[in-house]
């Protein structure tokens, strides 16, 4: 299923608890032309669909609902951090097939 942009941006802006008013500044737009894209009224030029990415720390395939795959920043962490993350991550990805499989 592909996701709307507007929802895709909607669901990251709160996830990171800031209101429209905001990340408008962070993305150097008015605040109206927020709640356009994320009401699907507008869309966001090339420009903006880029400093939403790097604000938000995805890609502008995620953004645009044709990945699922979302980016994680590991700079500033140790190899040895970066390993457990990693390992965490696998984990987590086993218990859900695990669970997939048995229809939970």
């Amino acid at each position: 299923m592909i996701v709307a942009l507007s929802q895709r941006l909607r669901q990251l802006r709160l996830e990171k608890d800031l209101r429209q008013d905001q990340l408008a500044k962070l993305v150097h737009v008015e605040k109206s032309s927020i709640s356009m894209y994320e009401n699907d009224v507008r869309q966001p030029s090339f420009d903006v669909l880029i400093r939403y990415a790097e604000v938000f720390n995805v890609s502008t395939d995620y953004l645009l609902g044709r990945s699922n795959n979302r980016s994680l920043d590991l700079s500033g962490l140790t190899a040895a951090e970066i390993k457990l993350v990693c390992e965490l991550v696998d984990s987590m990805r086993e218990k859900n097939r695990k669970l997939e499989e048995t229809g939970r």
